[in-house]
């Protein structure tokens, strides 16, 4: 449980300035920043607005409650800010703060969430609210949950413009919210953006997941075949030991050494998943799914390498799963062709399902798709931010991105914007079932080896921004009906009928 809270006074005292030349007699938003289970404190690195709804509509707004007072207003003239509070009601578009909240998590790196709102409005206004500012909070930590060990607590900031003066509570998470879930906890400003220490790693990972057969429910669609991968690779990447500048991490070792650090992941030998899975009999293939991943963290100075290590493992996973629901969230997708042969499949065909849907077990025809690759943005005090960009973007879209999302201007200069991943192309290959390839995993390069065209098709390894998926569309098919023993007995006996009717003929 947080029982502290440090924001950074340099951006807080930005935002408070801002606020109060704004006019606005409300606003609510997201706190960005860390709740360190170690330390049992919370440090707050911004906040960021959230801004108008499609229909240009603010997320957070008063509405007048009593019909007369507002007769009398226009008698009297326009009320203060106190006075209008007193006589009006809280309203929070919940799902558009959610939404926010969903879409700025994807942007930030390990060592940074989402982890609370911020609310400016006057003192009765917030007490007559917790229950509202309560399910808000609930909402936000839904859509953008903090890790799979997720902390049942989120930060609310109270910002009273009359009197001016900061507070802040801590929410803790339930399914019945009432207004005792909120408790205070103690406040205070400092440096903390500028105690940060980064840690970079750039990890590699092979991964080998089944495909389920058609019957399983929807689990052979490639979205969830790939979402089941990531959160099986999730477990045994936290499992994984760690070297930081070359050093063996030691658990609860402080980081004492300041500017940024090399992080190094070791996994252990895995198990063969490949040849597990001709042994499973709901399983008609294996995904290979294998590219690399640029991931930053940043740690407070006082907290443990070993949580250092812990949020590069959580940025590596989210930076996966945010790609996945980028390619998700493109519903009118269309299946492109990969070749001259699929062009006449697809006039025969026009409408195809979005990629992320289609169901590999029945998968008839080859398809490709490309992955978004991860860019870094410049933030606060030497700090990074991401973005994903998809193959047909460009890095201009990322400073749209900022402005609307996070509030803030991109660099002008596109030469700030790091692109580690940019090099190479990201794709998916998926193999027919019905054209059986044999994808051979172990290389630089994936290669797929077509019985149909005798030849042989690679691609190299993309190291940075890609993710090379290989549907293995061999003999998995027919043993998963068939133990091995019984198909070797009955190869046997059709072996000897057929040597016996060459003998017959001879004689």
């Amino acid at each position: 449980m947080v029982k502290a809270v440090v924001g950074d006074e340099t951006q807080l005292t930005l935002a408070e300035d801002r606020l109060s030349q704004s006019g606005l007699t409300s606003q609510v938003g997201l706190v960005i920043g860390k709740l360190s289970s170690t330390l049992d404190r919370g440090f707050v690195y911004d906040l960021i607005p959230t801004p108008p709804n499609d229909a240009g509509e603010p997320a957070c707004s008063l509405i007048e409650t009593n019909a007369a007072s507002l007769k009398s207003d226009k008698k009297k003239g326009s009320k203060s800010k106190s006075q209008t509070a007193d006589s009006s009601t809280l309203v929070i578009d919940k799902d558009w703060v959610a939404e926010h909240a969903r879409q700025v998590s994807r942007m930030l790196l390990g060592g940074m969430n989402v982890v609370g709102i911020y609310v400016w409005v006057g003192d009765s206004l917030f007490k007559n609210s917790t229950v509202t500012l309560s399910q808000t909070v609930k909402e936000v930590a839904d859509a953008a949950p903090i890790s799979q060990t997720d902390r049942e607590e989120r930060l609310l900031i109270h910002i009273c413009y009359s009197p001016r003066r900061w507070t802040c509570r801590n929410c803790v998470l339930s399914s019945n919210i009432t207004s005792s879930s909120i408790r205070p906890c103690d406040f205070k400003m400092g440096k903390v953006l500028n105690s940060l220490q980064s840690f970079k790693c750039t990890y590699n990972f092979e991964l080998s997941v089944p495909i389920c057969h058609e019957n399983a429910a929807d689990a052979s669609t490639l979205s969830a075949t790939l979402r089941r991968g990531i959160s099986v690779h999730a477990k045994e990447l936290r499992s994984a030991k760690a070297l930081i500048d070359g050093n063996w991490v030691v658990d609860d070792e402080p980081c004492l050494s300041e500017g940024s650090h090399e992080v190094e992941l070791l996994l252990p030998f895995m198990k063969n998943t490949f040849a597990e899975a001709c042994r499973q009999r709901d399983v008609t293939g294996v995904l290979i799914f294998s590219g690399s991943v640029c991931s930053f963290a940043y740690s407070y100075s006082k907290e443990s390498v070993s949580q250092s290590v812990a949020d590069i493992k959580d940025d590596i996973i989210r930076s996966l799963q945010s790609r996945l629901d980028i390619i998700c969230d493109e519903v009118d997708e269309d299946l492109g062709p990969t070749d001259d042969d699929s062009v006449e499949a697809v006039e025969e065909k026009p409408t195809h399902k979005p990629i992320s849907r289609l169901v590999l077990s029945l998968l008839r025809e080859r398809c490709s798709l490309a992955f978004p690759r991860r860019v870094f943005i410049p933030w606060l005090a030497g700090t990074y931010i991401c973005d994903y960009l998809q193959q047909s973007e460009r890095v201009e879209v990322v400073k749209d991105h900022c402005v609307e999302l996070m509030s803030m201007r991109a660099p002008s200069d596109a030469s700030m914007i790091l692109q580690p991943e940019a090099e190479g192309a990201a794709s998916l290959l998926a193999k027919s079932f019905w054209d059986i390839g044999i994808a051979v995993p172990g290389h630089s390069g994936s290669t797929f080896i077509s019985e149909k065209s005798g030849k042989n098709e690679t691609s190299d390894r993309r190291p940075l921004e890609s993710f090379n998926f290989n549907i293995v569309a061999a003999f998995l098919f027919l043993l998963h009906s068939f133990n091995f023993n019984i198909l070797a007995v009955l190869l046997f006996l059709l072996l000897a009928i057929l040597i016996g009717f060459v003998l017959v003929r001879l004689s």
